[in-house]
C-alpha cells in the first residue's frame, strides 16, 4: 500500500466525515432532510448538481473514450452537455412548482392517487439503484487498484460511508459533500490540463502531432466513426443521453433544494457551464493519455480505457499527481452514490410510507426515522448487490439507466406538464411501456447476449446497445394510446387550467395561497 494513496484517501474522508456530523446538528426536520429547507443558492446547487452529475463513469469513462476513439469518444460526452438545456426549457420550472420532496409529487399534483405515486416510487428506486451498482462496482476496483485493498472491503468502505452521510446529513450533507467534490474535481483536472499541455511546451501543433503518432489509425481519429460502426447505434446513443438527464430523479430533485425559480435557473446554467468546462478539460486530457503514453500502452494497461487518467496522472506528475486524481475519483463516487441513495430514501419515506402506508398522517418524527432508516435498508441493499458484480461487465447498468429514464419517466413528465388531455391512465401506460421496453431490447441486446464479441452483436435478437431510438417511442406511444383508450378526458380537460396556472407561475387559483413562489 502506497503511504501517499493512503493518506489522501483518508483526508478525503476525514473532511466529508466533518461535513456530515455539521449537517446532522440541521438535519431535524424533514424539510431539511429531503431539500435541505431550500437554503441553497443558485451557484451552490449549481456546483451541487455537476456534482451529482459527473460520475466515475464521466471522470474516468470520458477520458478513456477519448483516448481509444477519438472524435467519438468526445461526442459521447456532448450528449451529457446537451441535456441540460432540455431540463431547462422544458422540465426544470415546472418540477420546482409542482414538487415538494419529490417527483411523487410533481405527477400526483395533476393525478392526485395512491397507485400513481407508488409507481412514481417504484420507477425512482430502480433508475437509482441500476445507477447506483456501477459506481460502487467502480470504488471496488479503484481502491483495490491504488490501496491493495481486497473487492469487496473496498465496496464495503463506499457503501458504509454514503449510508452515513445521508442517514445522519440527508440532504444537506450530500449537497456538500458534492460541492467539495466539483471543488476538487475542477481544480484537479484543471491543473492536470495544464501539465499536460505544458508537456509539449504549449505547442498545438506539436500536441496534434503526436496525438495522431499515439494511434494506430492517424487521420482517422480525428473523424467519426471509431466508436459505432453505424450511424444509427450513435444516434440512439446521443437521444438516450440527451433525454435521460431530464428523467433522471437524483438531478430533478436537486431543483427542489433552492427558494425559487430565479434560483433554478442559475443553478442549471451555472452547472451546465462547469460541466460544459469539465468535459472540454477531459477533451485535453483524452488526447494527452494516447499522445504520452500511446495507444497500445493504454490498452495493454485496461482495453476499456478507464485507466487513462490516473496513467497519465502517473506519466506527467508522479504518484503524488496519480494519488491526488485518485483521490478525485474516489470522492466522485462517493458523491453520486450519495445523492441516488438521497433520491431513493425520499421516494420511500415520502411517497410510500408517509402518504400511502400513513396517509399522510405521520409525524416529523416518524418520517425522520423512517427516512434514515430507509437510507440504510438502501444502502445495504445496493452494497450487497454490487458484492456480486465484481466479475460481470456493468457497463450497460449505466446506459440502461439513461435509457430507462429517457423512455419512462421523462415521457411521463413532459406529457403532465404540457399535454391537456393527458390521463392518470395514460401515465400510467406510458410508464409501464417505457420501462417494459427498456428492459425487454437490453435484456435480449448485445450487453447481455453477447457481452464479449466486440462492437457488431452476430447472436443477440437486437443489435442495437443502445436501443433508445426504439424504447423512447415506445413509452411516449404507451402514453399516447393509454390517454386515448381512457374515459376520464373530460374530467382531466377541466382540470388542466387550473395544474397548467400552478405549473407555469407557481399560483393555485381558487383563491388558494401560492404553495411555492
Amino acid at each position: 500500500m502506497n503511504p501517499t494513496y493512503f493518506l489522501f484517501f483518508i483526508y478525503i474522508i476525514v473532511c466529508t466525515l466533518i461535513i456530515t456530523y455539521w449537517a446532522a446538528k440541521r438535519s431535524k426536520t424533514t424539510n431539511w432532510f429531503y431539500i435541505a429547507s431550500g437554503t441553497l443558492t443558485g451557484f451552490q446547487n449549481g456546483m451541487a448538481i455537476a456534482g451529482d452529475f459527473i460520475s466515475a463513469a464521466s471522470f474516468l469513462g470520458i477520458v478513456g473514450m477519448i483516448a481509444l476513439r477519438g472524435f467519438d469518444g468526445f461526442l459521447y460526452s456532448i450528449g451529457f452537455l446537451v441535456s441540460y438545456l432540455v431540463v431547462l426549457f422544458l422540465i426544470a420550472e415546472p418540477v420546482h412548482r409542482l414538487g415538494k420532496y419529490s417527483l411523487g409529487d410533481v405527477i400526483c399534483s395533476r393525478f392526485p392517487s395512491k397507485k400513481m405515486r407508488l409507481i412514481m416510487a417504484i420507477c425512482t428506486f430502480m433508475i437509482s439503484i441500476l445507477y447506483m451498482m456501477p459506481q460502487l462496482v467502480a470504488s471496488g476496483f479503484l481502491l483495490r487498484l491504488l490501496l491493495n485493498i481486497d473487492y469487496s472491503i473496498s465496496v464495503i468502505v463506499i457503501g458504509g460511508l454514503m449510508t452515513i452521510y445521508v442517514v445522519l446529513g440527508g440532504m444537506i450533507a450530500t449537497s456538500w459533500v458534492q460541492i467539495v467534490k466539483t471543488i476538487l474535481l475542477m481544480s484537479g483536472t484543471f491543473l492536470l490540463s495544464l501539465i499536460t499541455f505544458a508537456h509539449f511546451n504549449w505547442n498545438l501543433a506539436t500536441f496534434m502531432d503526436r496525438v495522431k503518432t499515439g494511434t494506430p489509425i492517424g487521420e482517422q481519429f480525428f473523424l467519426p466513426g471509431n466508436l459505432f460502426d453505424h450511424s444509427l447505434e450513435f444516434l440512439s446513443l446521443q437521444l438516450a443521453l440527451v433525454l435521460g438527464t431530464a428523467g433522471l430523479p437524483h438531478i430533478l430533485i436537486r431543483l427542489l433544494t433552492v427558494r425559487n425559480t430565479l434560483e433554478v435557473r442559475r443553478s442549471l446554467i451555472s452547472s451546465t457551464w462547469i460541466i460544459g468546462l469539465f468535459y472540454f478539460m477531459t477533451l485535453i486530457l483524452g488526447l494527452g493519455a494516447v499522445a504520452i503514453l500511446g495507444y497500445d500502452s493504454l490498452m495493454a494497461a485496461d482495453p476499456t480505457g478507464n485507466l487513462a487518467a490516473p496513467l497519465l496522472a502517473k506519466a506527467v506528475g508522479g504518484d503524488f499527481l496519480l494519488a491526488f486524481v485518485s483521490a478525485i475519483a474516489f470522492t466522485t463516487i462517493v458523491a453520486v452514490v450519495a445523492g441516488l441513495v438521497i433520491s431513493s430514501t425520499t421516494a420511500f419515506s415520502h411517497d410510500i410510507f408517509h402518504h400511502i402506508l400513513r396517509r399522510g398522517k405521520s409525524t416529523e418524527k416518524e418520517q425522520l426515522k423512517a427516512a434514515r432508516w430507509s437510507a440504510f435498508a438502501i444502502g445495504l441493499v445496493s452494497t450487497l448487490f454490487s458484492l456480486r458484480l465484481e466479475t460481470i461487465n456493468v457497463t450497460f447498468l449505466v446506459s440502461m439507466t439513461f435509457i430507462v429514464a429517457a423512455s419512462s419517466m421523462f415521457p411521463v413528465l413532459l406529457l403532465t406538464i404540457y399535454w391537456k388531455r393527458f390521463t392518470e391512465v395514460g401515465a400510467i401506460a406510458g410508464m409501464f411501456s417505457g420501462l417494459a421496453a427498456s428492459l425487454f431490447f437490453v435484456v435480449f441486446g448485445p450487453y447481455i447476449m453477447n457481452p464479449t464479441d466486440g462492437w457488431i452483436a452476430k447472436e443477440a435478437p437486437f443489435s442495437l446497445y443502445n436501443p433508445g431510438i426504439v424504447t423512447i417511442p415506445i413509452g411516449f406511444l404507451g402514453a399516447y394510446l393509454g390517454t386515448i383508450f381512457s374515459r376520464n378526458q373530460a374530467q382531466s380537460l377541466t382540470e388542466f387550467k387550473q395544474f397548467y396556472i400552478q405549473a407555469q407561475t407557481g399560483i393555485v387559483s381558487r383563491g388558494e395561497e401560492k404553495w411555492k413562489a
